[in-house]
């Protein structure tokens, strides 16, 4: 009989409090296919040496990551100093799993490879630091509960990279939901009416360090990227357990999925060009290509779940090229008995994330007074945040000192993997809801279909 995962992993728990790293952190870029394999190094990171072994396959892909680190080398404002050894080939893993020239290895790219690249990595004794999703079907999640297993029996760490628990609005959401005062307690919701509700926008079309991004065409293949019910809804569901029940192990069988759901986005000849530089579909992509010659890619997704009987719904869309001034927006929305924290990054939030809070009522004297107790507590973890009051509702202040954005949460998660590499404890819950989450995402993915 096969072993409910939060057994499996529990092991993990106990060694990972107490394992250290002895030697010095050499990182190893591995198939760095998208972008955010390059972000992990927009900043120098202490204690890392400067020197990263890539190994890649020759091509594009690889070119225009050695040409971000290049840009993050050579900037003025507080240039990096990364050199790097490349190591191109077509046996570019078995080469690295022999030579292992480092002890923590990067993963960001293809996802059709990257739940066997975990376990690969792992098997050969080293770290794995990687870019959600670390799996993106039912056959690439029975590698990653391999690769866990593994990774606790050899005393390793692996985390997929959380950014989005770094996002200020995020983590203040969470915070003024710890305070029964003037949150509550979270509302159960229904599946017409879920109590948490996130949803996130994203473009092919973007800016990534300043310069137009191009990406490569396997990101607008589900088999090869991943539907967006199991890429982008890892961040989503994660944040999920994560404010929703914070410090606590989730098991299983506390989530049921009620309802999955996935569409396409459209793209047309010129917009692939645009984003890929390519002047035609390759082979793989023209069985999505419709009578009109449009590409149409799953690339939407949402579904409805209950956690511990609390009704969740996440949802992501995929258009082409935001508005003008506008980026990649989150929606949030966490309701509680007495208040609703709400994030809002629309056009009236001039496309930047805010945090609201909406009481169920009209507030009164006891209620703001908590509330006051609430911001005088905050603010002293984070100097400077305040409230607004807009009438009824309230707007959190953050100052901009807070407001780092995305790409830097991704030196904020290094450095976190960093830590615990050298002996920090990892939470308990980690690796536990980890998998947690991707079962649930796999559970989605199936109902979808």
């Amino acid at each position: 009989m096969k072993k409910p995962l939060h057994r499996i992993v529990s092991a993990a728990a106990l060694w990972i409090a107490a394992a250290a790293s002895a030697e010095p952190v050499k990182l190893i870029t591995l198939d760095p296919g998208h972008f955010h394999a390059a972000l992990v190094q927009k900043t120098q990171l202490e204690g890392v040496d400067p020197e990263v072994n890539i190994y890649a396959p020759a091509g594009p892909e690889l070119d225009r990551h050695l040409a971000l680190i290049e840009g993050f080398n050579t900037r003025a404002d507080a240039p990096t100093k990364w050199s790097t050894k490349v190591h191109t080939g077509d046996d570019f893993l078995e080469r690295m799993l022999k030579e292992k020239p480092g002890n923590v290895v990067v993963i960001s790219g293809n996802n059709a490879r990257k739940s066997r690249y975990i376990l690969e990595c792992v098997k050969a004794g080293l770290n794995v630091l990687a870019d959600k999703p670390m799996a993106i079907n039912p056959e690439g999640l029975a590698l990653l509960e391999e690769a866990y297993k593994v990774a606790a029996e050899k005393k390793l760490l692996l985390l997929d990279i959380m950014t989005e628990r770094h996002e200020i609005t995020t983590m203040l959401q969470k915070e003024f939901s710890r305070f029964p005062g003037v949150f509550g307690t979270l509302d159960k919701g229904s599946p017409e009416n879920p109590a948490v509700t996130k949803e996130s926008v994203h473009h092919f079309s973007k800016l990534v360090n300043g310069a137009p991004l191009q990406r490569p065409p396997w990101f607008f293949d589900p088999r090869q990227q991943g539907e967006a019910i199991v890429d982008v809804t890892t961040h989503l569901a994660d944040l999920v357990q994560w404010e929703c029940f914070p410090g606590e192990v989730i098991k299983q069988d506390e989530v049921k999925v009620l309802y999955a759901k996935s569409w396409p986005t459209e793209i047309t000849p010129a917009q692939f060009k645009k984003a890929t530089k390519l002047e035609s579909w390759p082979d793989y992509l023209k069985p999505m290509v419709d009578e009109s010659g449009n590409l149409r890619t799953p690339a939407n997704g949402t579904f409805t779940y209950t956690l511990r009987g609390v009704h969740a719904k996440v949802s992501v869309l995929w258009n082409f090229e935001a508005p003008a001034g506008a980026g990649d927006t989150h929606d949030s929305l966490m309701r509680g008995t007495k208040a609703s924290l709400h994030i809002r990054q629309g056009a009236e939030q001039g496309y930047k994330p805010a945090l609201f809070i909406e009481p169920s009522g009209k507030p009164d004297d006891a209620w703001k007074a908590c509330l006051d107790r609430a911001v005088a507590e905050i603010s002293g973890k984070y100097p400077g945040v305040s409230i607004k009051d807009l009438g009824g509702r309230y707007e959190v202040l953050v100052p901009d000192s807070f407001k780092v954005g995305h790409e830097a949460h991704f030196g904020q998660v290094t450095r976190t993997y960093l830590g615990y590499l050298a002996g920090q404890p990892v939470p308990a819950w980690e690796v536990p809801n980890t998998l947690a989450k991707y079962r649930t995402l796999m559970e989605a993915y199936r109902m979808s279909r």
